[in-house]
């Protein structure tokens, strides 16, 4: 359990300052299962026997810790969705798709994988810095994306689960720790973080667990 935190002026972070939400609750921000090694699609992988297993697990223990079924927004990628899909079953609700807690998007014409593990090492800026130099307005475009899973985590109007990735999930816990490189926390999948959202502020109230190996 870390304590609250609350530093949003990092350097080149979103700062929430300038959004405007007053909402407060808790936010249960859940990593997706692990992949299929050979997925059917590699752009959007579906979850393996691994990740079906802990998608179940991590209902059973999100069932037992908020003891009340709590509204559900998903990452609309498959492997999100389907982390999702046995908690809204047991719960008998509906998730809401919210693209605004997808994935880092990467610079057109880049190898994902190799990017993706280069930019976990990095800080926002080095990130920025190159994708401009590889897709002109990429750092605009970057920018973006980090405000917008700000937003989507600021307007939620009460105690919300959330399932995302493993990037979204550390820009939050980089607004709450002010810190600006991209990986804070090494997530480990269908891992819990915990939020505080008060007046436009987030806090990191629990880390999730978190794995020894490099991230995939």
């Amino acid at each position: 359990m870390l304590p609250c935190c609350r530093r949003p002026h990092a350097d080149d972070m979103p700062c929430s300052e300038d959004i405007s939400f007053q909402s407060m609750g808790l936010i249960y921000l859940v990593r997706h299962g692990r992949t299929a090694p050979q997925p059917a699609n590699p752009r959007d992988p579906e979850l393996g026997p691994d990740g079906q297993l802990q998608a179940h697990a991590v209902a059973r223990a999100l069932d037992a810790r908020v003891q009340r079924p709590l509204p559900i927004l998903t990452s609309p990628l498959r492997r999100c969705r389907e982390t999702a899909a046995p908690l809204a079953s047991l719960w008998k609700i509906e998730p809401i798709i919210e693209p605004r807690v997808a994935e880092v998007p990467s610079p057109i014409g880049t190898e994902r994988a190799v990017w993706f593990q280069q930019t976990l090492a990095s800080s926002w800026h080095e990130v920025a810095r190159c994708g401009n130099a590889l897709q002109p307005g990429y750092e605009s475009l970057l920018a973006a994306w980090r405000r917008d899973v700000a937003e989507a985590i600021l307007a939620c109007s009460g105690d919300t689960v959330v399932f995302s990735h493993f990037v979204p999930i550390n820009v939050l816990a980089g607004l709450a720790l002010g810190q600006s490189r991209v990986t804070c926390l090494r997530l480990d999948h269908a891992s819990v973080t915990v939020f505080e959202t008060v007046a436009g502020d987030v806090r990191l109230i629990e880390s999730g667990r978190e794995q020894e190996t490099t991230v995939v």
